[in-house]
């Protein structure tokens, strides 16, 4: 897959393409199935499929401050994207300029001057344009005046919810993992690099752990203890008890993700590492003593083991 930041660097050569375009933050099963209909078409016009997405997310400069937190890196959406079968994937800056474009000068800088696009999938409720002016059906009567076929898709669920990012998060913030994975086809990722903690996990306690530091707006589950997988990028993946809080029995106040890793001795420090959250364990709580604490993470770590296992 080839990817290119801005609208005006696609590449000279590039010739006919069937488009999608999004945040696809997340890129969960709604986003996949999108997608995947934008690469169908493209083989089936002997065109290219290009996604087009947004960095930074438009509410950051439409709204400052409202942004929603975030589900996925844009090198880790770029990853997911290209495992689709996607030919090219084009990251347009969202800036106030951009914004501010009509409905039609965005289809025409967009969609027509560089990437030659002969049909555009979108989701159902798809908006575009200064103001979100634009809708589905203006796209596909301007698609007659540029001459591009317009795809609509119904959004995608189950019998009970839609999937959809505001969704994911959703389950996220209440440390529904399990959900969210189910929404996503995978497990929810937060990605850090590894820095100096505490030191109780290994000296008090017996657990060395490794502690995240991450984007300060990437969404963290709910606290509490997850069973999950550690990997360094580009390696193996490792069986995880991951703790995510504010340590109340040693009184803390700042809120971390740290992860005991099962059977792995390596020294990580400073290096990117992921965290996939599979399932919750149980809820964050506070004891009066060492001793039960350990316990509990004794159990913390059956568990984890038993549920990965599976």
């Amino acid at each position: 897959m080839e990817r290119w930041r801005g609208i005006t660097e696609t590449p000279p050569r590039w010739g006919r393409s069937a488009v999608t375009i999004g945040v696809f933050d997340g890129v969960h099963r709604g986003h996949q199935h999108i997608i995947g209909r934008a690469v169908d078409s493209a083989r089936r016009l002997d065109a290219s499929s290009v996604v087009v997405t947004f960095d930074p997310h438009p509410a950051e400069v439409v709204r400052p401050g409202s942004q929603p937190l975030r589900l996925s890196t844009l090198d880790r959406r770029a990853e997911l994207i290209s495992q689709l079968g996607v030919d090219g994937l084009c990251v347009q800056p969202f800036t106030k300029d951009f914004s501010r474009l009509s409905p039609e000068a965005f289809v025409h800088d967009l969609l027509v001057d560089r990437l030659h696009t002969a049909h555009v999938v979108v989701g159902e409720n798809f908006r575009f344009g200064h103001k979100a002016a634009g809708d589905v059906a203006l796209l596909e009567k301007l698609g007659q005046t540029f001459g591009f076929t317009t795809e609509p898709v119904a959004l995608s669920g189950s019998q009970s919810m839609v999937y959809s990012s505001t969704y994911v998060r959703s389950c996220v913030d209440a440390g529904d993992v399990a959900s969210a994975a189910q929404a996503l086809g995978r497990p929810h990722r937060v990605s850090g690099t590894v820095v100096h903690g505490a030191d109780r996990g290994g000296s008090r306690l017996g657990f060395p752990t490794a502690n995240l530091s991450h984007d300060p707006y990437a969404a963290v589950p709910a606290d509490g203890v997850y069973a999950g997988w550690f990997s360094c990028q580009g390696g193996p993946s490792h069986m995880a008890a991951i703790s995510v809080g504010t340590n109340p029995t040693f009184a803390g106040t700042e809120r971390s993700v740290e992860a005991y890793v099962l059977d792995f001795s390596d020294d990580v420090y400073d290096r990117e590492v992921n965290l996939d959250f599979v399932a919750r364990v149980r809820e964050q709580r506070t004891y009066d003593a060492i001793e039960p604490l350990i316990e509990q993470m004794h159990a913390d770590v059956a568990q984890t083991r038993k549920l990965l296992s599976a």
